[in-house]
């Protein structure tokens, strides 16, 4: 184990599991070096299917350098719709080429047949009674090319000390040349931004029920990483707090912090449910993500204290909370239900261990909401100590609309087969829906955030 960079640390990934030096290099030289596609589970009804029924229109796109809330907005002017009705199931990163399904409601099907945008490759499927939603995929299948690496011979010892620490559960091995290896499931740099991870600071506030220090984080609050002209106009925002002032020095590129400023400027700033309004201005995913990245920031942290510990993440210890594997996950691919879990006791421990040791069950930690029971014993003492550095608890989350989060619990352990090509240097490996590719790259690579 050892120390991890200064930018995750930030976001609670204080460590990586494996002490070897990282291989080095670059991610995301091109769209193509980084290929990512859905594993899909979704059902469709065909094309002709009566619109009343199944009113939604379901499609399957490759994009390439389109992040998914900017294809979703372009679609939609494109369309003439408003973007609230483009939906999809997994937000995906701009430098990558990805292929994901997408949803729309109520609209002539032969309409998105002819959409031309470059770099975009659309196959209509079907129809559905309802749409796409967050969570509908099983997980995705990476391709991931490492330009210019460092040192890849070190990469050998890396995925040793990965397969150590991915315990004894079956999967992979020398019929088809992987290796099954392990990683905390972190939550990824991205979920709470790549250049400027602040969306968890706007959680956080959100659920301390200050409202205006949660507009105040997402407007203001510059980082280095910016380009100079954003970071003076945030400057100006956290001096001044002069909201028509800042739509004058804000980048047009920043529209969803201009719709901030410009509800605060016409609405005025005398109540806290002032910024409560100017922060409901934007699109609702975007509202959601900023108390998941405060629930994320958390269990990071959580993992990051277990690991301090040296408590075990491939299985579980008297205290903890497990949840057993989706019997309907696709052939390969570990997907825990968290919707069907069991408290591990003194009693019960040596069963449930041997559950993890096959791969039926899962070590978890929460993600803190209205209806979280948080573990006991040492696993409990780590997550109230979390939340209580934290200043939130769970009623905390019992916040107006798409704010409101009942919490969930997350797998601690991520294990995949993962295969090498030399040369060039290409990773190829599944994951889980809502695991990060980066959580795993990271450890390989050892390298700046930022060239992942």
């Amino acid at each position: 184990m050892r120390q991890a960079h200064p930018v995750e640390r930030a976001v609670g990934m204080e460590y990586y599991v494996s002490g070897s030096d990282g291989v080095g290099g670059h991610l995301r030289r091109e769209p193509a070096a980084f290929g990512v596609r859905e594993i899909e589970a979704f059902d469709v009804e065909p094309i002709d299917a009566k619109q009343g029924a199944y009113p939604h229109v379901v499609f399957r796109a490759t994009l390439s350098g389109w992040d998914t809330n900017d294809f979703a907005s372009v679609l939609s002017d494109s369309l003439g719709i408003s973007r609230e009705r483009v939906s999809w199931a997994g937000t995906k990163d701009k430098h990558a080429r990805t292929t994901q399904l997408f949803s729309v409601t109520k609209v002539d099907p032969a309409e998105l047949d002819a959409i031309d945008l470059s770099e975009v490759e659309i196959e209509l499927l079907g129809r559905s009674g309802r749409p796409i939603l967050f969570g509908d995929l099983a997980g995705n299948a990476f391709e991931i090319e490492i330009s210019e690496p460092d040192a890849p011979g070190n990469l050998d010892a890396v995925l040793d000390e990965l397969a150590a620490f991915a315990g004894s559960a079956s999967g992979g091995g020398e019929d088809d040349g992987s290796t099954r290896i392990g990683v905390p499931n972190y939550f990824g740099q991205q979920r709470f931004g790549s250049q400027r991870p602040v969306t968890h600071e706007v959680g956080l506030a959100i659920a301390r029920g200050d409202w205006k220090d949660a507009v105040l984080s997402y407007v203001g609050n510059p980082h280095e990483r910016e380009r100079e002209d954003t970071r003076e106009a945030r400057r100006y925002v956290t001096e001044t707090e002069d909201w028509q002032g800042a739509l004058d020095r804000l980048p047009k590129r920043l529209g969803y912090e201009r719709s901030m400023c410009h509800r605060l400027a016409e609405n005025g700033t005398d109540e806290s449910e002032d910024f409560q309004e100017a922060l409901a201005a934007v699109p609702t995913n975007l509202q959601q993500l900023f108390v998941n990245a405060a629930q994320s920031y958390a269990f990071n942290r959580i993992l990051s204290a277990r690991l301090e510990r040296g408590l075990p993440f491939d299985e579980p210890v008297a205290g903890d909370v497990v949840c057993f594997a989706d019997i309907d996950a696709p052939d390969g691919l570990e997907l825990p239900d968290t919707g069907r879990t069991q408290r591990v006791t003194a009693d019960n421990v040596g069963t449930v261990r041997r559950h993890c040791e096959r791969g039926r069950a899962f070590v978890t930690a929460p993600l803190l909401g209205t209806d979280s029971e948080l573990a006991d014993g040492e696993p409990g003492e780590i997550e109230r100590a979390v939340f209580a550095d934290l200043g939130i608890s769970s009623a905390d989350f019992d916040l107006p609309g798409e704010f409101h989060s009942e919490g969930t619990r997350r797998a601690i352990l991520l294990r995949t087969d993962l295969s090498v090509e030399r040369d060039p240097l290409t990773l190829s490996f599944a994951l889980p829906k809502g695991s990060y590719a980066t959580v795993v790259l990271r450890e390989i690579t050892k390298s700046d955030p930022a060239d992942l």
